[in-house]
Formats: structure tokens, sequence, C-alpha cells
């Protein structure tokens, strides 16, 4: 049974312990009742007495079929769970003096992941004396943002930490038209490397 995971979260019935319980919902006066009283109520409605807030003092109950309860407790999850859309962010890294076919190689593969919905972090990184070339680095990163225009927007503009210097990238909406297709990326990393990774 789909609900099964639910069972057991909440107590019913005989399984309350509260001496007293206050009672919210349809068709029932909204007051806190002596636990005998609240069960005769549930009882005369043909329905379950479930503890919705068991913190509260008193605590909180609802008159309800709990089969019923359990499948819109389910029902309101999923619909939490569908508004709750997973972003990955897939990570492009570059050297500073990264040559056009490498730049395109990458460029490409930017696309596709904001096609897919997936953000995009794109760096450079400086290793030993080419921090010198830092300028070099900022260019580069404006160049992709601006040739990835119609895919994304820019959420960070070129920053440097450390030896690499950051910019983060955005799926424009109306861009993200392949997400519903099972993705080709491993969907449990927080963050991927483009297959090519060279620097100078």
């Amino acid at each position: 049974m789909k609900n099964d995971n639910l069972k057991g979260q909440h107590r019913i019935n005989e399984q309350i312990r509260a001496k007293e319980v206050r009672i919210v919902g349809d068709e029932v006066e909204s007051k806190v009742y002596p636990i005998a009283q609240a069960l005769r109520l549930a009882e005369e409605h043909e329905a379950d007495l479930v503890e919705i807030s068991p913190n509260a003092q008193p605590p909180v109950c609802r008159i309800i079929d709990y089969s019923k309860f359990l499948y819109q407790l389910k029902k309101r999850q999923k619909e939490q769970k569908a508004k709750q859309v997973k972003v990955n962010v897939k990570e492009i890294r570059f050297g500073p003096q990264t040559d056009d076919h490498d730049y395109n190689f990458k460029l490409k593969h930017a696309k596709g992941f904001l096609e897919d919905g997936d953000k995009v972090r794109a760096y450079v990184f400086f290793k030993g004396r080419s921090i010198l070339f830092k300028e070099q680095g900022e260019v580069l990163l404006l160049r992709f943002a601006n040739d990835l225009e119609d895919y994304a927007k820019v959420d960070q503009m070129p920053v440097l930490e450390g030896k690499r210097m950051t910019i983060q990238l955005s799926p424009k909406k109306g861009v993200a038209s392949k997400k519903n297709v099972a993705p080709k990326n491993v969907e449990s990393e927080p963050a991927a490397t483009t297959s090519s990774e060279t620097e100078e």
C-alpha cells in the first residue's frame, strides 16, 4: 500500500494518550473535548480521531477517515515535491590561454547543460605564474557569457577566488527544453566537469 510509509506517524483513536484534545475541522465545533467525548464524536461520524499536532497543549485532532487523511497527506507531499525543482550546477574549466578549438568544445557543452535546465559555473584556473594573465581570464569568461547570452543570464560576474576566476550562469526561461528527458549526466553529482579539461 502506497501510504504504508506514512502510517505510524500519527496516533489515532485509542492510541491518543492525552486526557483532553482540541478538535478542529468540518462538521464539528472546534473546541477542547475530554478524550472519551472526542472518541465518541469520531464514532458518531463513522470516522477516526487523528492526532495532527501532538506537541500542542492540548494536542490537536481531526475527525476524519484515517485512510482518507493519509491519502490527502500523500497528495500534499507529492505536490510539494513537484514544486521543488532540482537544479544541478555543472562546472566548466578553462586555462587562461585556452585555444579556440577547446573553447568551442566547452561552449557546446555549456549550451547542452543550459538546455537541460542546469546552471553553469565556468572558471579559469591559474597555475603558478599564469596568475599574471588574470585579465585574460576575465576577458575569456566575459566572452563565454556573451556567446551564451541567448541561452543564459549571468548570476555572478567574474570573481577571483584564490587561483580561480569564476562566473556563474543560469538558463533563461524557455531554454530548458530537454529537462524532462532522462539526463545524460549523473544527477547525484552537484557539479560535473566537461571531459576535456586542458590548461595552458
